[in-house]
């Protein structure tokens, strides 16, 4: 594989890069076209895949934007590989994500139960938990397959972000049928990758963010950047970054090229959910200052605490690995 971005992907890095340093909002996003990107082009999009939703994210991830980048993206992508053209026309401004089960790893197969009518309808039963802006519709992964559904019982849920997510209770709630049960896991993937793609960035800004600090701070007449143990520590961090990015870049390579990609998430998962500890070492190394709201080092930790929240956590991650092996 090659690691290096193509010019098309190089053309969205920038303008990402670009929209979000001057305004970090979804109307600035989705002016640039930035959440069309996988919307097949008949719908009106760029038609983009994997590898094109995973630069964008980190370019959202690198300036900790609280913006709907993640489920816009993930979703319609979703849908461009697996829905109908009337499907993702519907729905091209983007699709909330249904995929979390209670107390379950995001790898984990769905127990929310589809069941067919006689009269060939279907309804979905079951509760997703940590939906992320979520709207009158929703992606369900189900055990039956993938399926759009309305959303009507929902509860709010508390985000270390702010960012909004509910609770969406499926009470025999009236779905359309999408794709089979192999979709449903591939949507699970995508969203594994997505997740993953944005706290590499996060990582990478909040690393960015502390080497600027420990070169210019000053104690006891040196930079902190010259004392031996901060040298470590920092080293610590970027050794952190880039294990999960050649995890992630590999993991999206397989799935922009249509190959079994479930061992190299697992891993770029593992190191996405790590990712909290080397922000732990980054609010130390800023000492008091990087407690501080005023300061942009709080919004990065929150986001890698709320992307390890959604892949599970670590540990979970290591048991997919080992069932994987």
């Amino acid at each position: 594989m090659d690691f290096n971005l193509d010019e098309t992907q190089q053309d969205v890095r920038r303008l990402a890069a670009d929209v979000l340093a001057k305004e970090a909002d979804e109307e600035r996003l989705r002016q640039a076209g930035l959440l069309s990107l996988c919307v097949p082009e008949e719908a009106g999009g760029a038609g983009l895949g994997p590898v094109e939703m995973a630069v964008t994210l980190r370019e959202v991830g690198a300036k900790a934007a609280a913006v709907p980048g993640l489920p816009a993206l993930a979703g319609t992508l979703a849908l461009a590989r697996h829905g109908t053209p009337e499907q993702q026309r519907r729905h091209a401004d983007g699709i909330a994500l249904a995929v979390r089960e209670p107390g379950r790893a995001l790898a984990a197969p769905p127990e929310t139960a589809a069941h067919q009518g006689d009269g060939g309808g279907w309804t979905l039963t079951g509760r997703k938990v940590t939906v992320m802006y979520p709207g009158a519709a929703a992606l369900v992964a189900a055990g039956e397959g993938l399926f759009l559904a309305e959303v009507t019982g929902t509860t709010p849920e508390r985000t270390s972000t702010g960012e909004p997510a509910a609770t969406v209770v499926l009470d025999g709630a009236p779905a359309e049928r999408v794709a089979g049960p192999e979709a449903a896991a591939d949507v699970r993937r995508l969203y594994t990758a997505a997740i993953v793609a944005q706290a590499s960035g996060v990582l990478a800004g909040a690393l960015e963010l502390t080497t600027a600090h420990i070169r210019t701070r000053r104690q006891f007449g040196r930079a902190l950047a010259e004392f031996q143990a901060v040298t470590v520590q920092i080293a610590d961090v970027y050794i952190a970054g880039r294990a999960l990015d050649v995890a992630m870049w590999s993991a999206l390579w397989r799935l922009g090229e249509g190959l079994p990609a479930e061992e190299d998430l697992a891993l770029a998962a593992y190191h996405a959910a790590e990712a909290v500890k080397a922000l732990h070492t980054c609010q130390h190394l800023h000492g008091g200052l990087g407690l501080d709201v005023t300061y942009p080092l709080h919004r990065y930790f929150a986001q890698a605490k709320h992307l390890s929240y959604l892949l599970g956590g670590a540990d979970a991650q290591l048991d997919l690995i080992g069932a994987l092996v």
